[in-house]
């Protein structure tokens, strides 16, 4: 169990975490999301003892000491992956998964090797050396590297940013499910939505130094408390309610994921399309609604121009009103 009780930090003056509190259950993974600059990353290094604060951090019963205390930084059942890699160039890549094991066991080490090479799908180039291969490809070894020694707790600071999107989403279901299958707690620092919507069990969103939201995805994506939490999983609409019902006369807004807009055949909601984004299986299409932007998806493209008559469930608007 890993547990926070007032944690903060400041690189200068103003605090770039102020009063961070929480606690995690064994095995459990924690996105951490929010805007650039918002602290995500210095969390992380808090935990991993890189930065001193004067709050506590516990790991089960025993208080992790920071910099002030520890000359070497860290803690055995710890690992930490920051975004530099830190990988041994010269050496080659199952070498450097393997640098920290024991040479006591040569069998054991090379099957554990082989074992994580295989997580981060990169068993055929195992012995090229780290200097020759892509960002992406030093990342997935820096990922394996991080899991040799079999941590406790894993602190994964954008484990993915350096990573071809058409083998990203595999890499990542590999990834946490072997983490859940070795009920090793994870926490990772993210921009990406499906990080903290598809494989977190909690998250955390990070805003004016401190945790501004704390819940499920599904909760946190379903019931956005506001503008800003809502706008991390992708786009959202933040239209004034008076535009989607009649005989409104409030300056309440409503928030709404294109999705969750239709275009229908007739309806007393009318906007004038500006225009179609293709985006794969559909297309966003950005229509002017008595003044506002608004996204709508839509199976078909739509001509700049047209008019188009768009319906929104009233048990979604009364559910958000809440």
């Amino acid at each position: 169990m890993l547990k926070l009780e007032n944690v903060n930090f400041a690189y200068d003056k103003d605090l770039v975490l102020k009063n961070i509190s929480f606690t995690l259950e064994k095995g459990q993974n924690v996105s951490i999301i929010g805007q650039s600059g918002c602290g995500k990353s210095t969390l992380l290094k808090l935990i991993y003892g890189l930065l001193h604060t004067e709050g506590k951090i516990y790991w089960e019963d025993n208080e992790l000491l920071g910099p002030n205390y520890n000359l070497v930084p860290g803690e055995p059942f710890i690992k930490y992956l920051a975004q530099d890699f830190d990988l041994m160039l010269p050496l080659t890549a199952a070498e450097n998964v393997g640098k920290h094991l024991s040479n006591f066991y040569p069998i054991k080490k090379k099957r554990r090797i082989k074992e994580l090479l295989e997580v981060v799908e990169m068993e055929d180039l195992a012995d090229k050396k780290a200097k020759l291969l892509s960002g992406g490809q030093q990342q997935r070894i820096a990922l394996a590297r991080a899991l040799a020694k079999k941590p406790e707790l894993i602190l994964l600071d954008e484990p993915f940013s350096h990573i071809d999107h058409f083998r990203k989403n595999n890499l990542r279901r590999r990834l946490f499910s072997y983490l859940k299958e070795k009920n090793i707690t994870c926490m990772i620092a993210t921009h990406d939505s499906t990080d903290a919507l598809s494989f977190a069990d909690r998250t955390f969103v990070l805003k004016n130094a401190q945790i501004y939201a704390d819940g499920s995805p599904e909760e946190l994506y379903k019931n956005p408390p506001n503008k800003y939490v809502a706008s991390l999983f992708g786009d959202v609409n933040h239209v004034m309610l008076k535009n989607l019902r009649q005989n409104e006369s409030s300056r309440k807004r409503i928030l709404l994921y294109p999705h969750e807009i239709k275009i229908t055949t007739s309806s007393d909601i009318k906007a004038e399309v500006v225009k179609s984004y293709f985006k794969g299986e559909d297309y966003l299409i950005e229509a002017n609604l008595n003044g506002e932007k608004i996204l709508v998806n839509h199976r078909k493209d739509i001509a700049q121009g047209k008019n188009i008559n768009l319906k929104v469930s009233e048990d979604l608007i009364k559910k958000r009103l809440r």
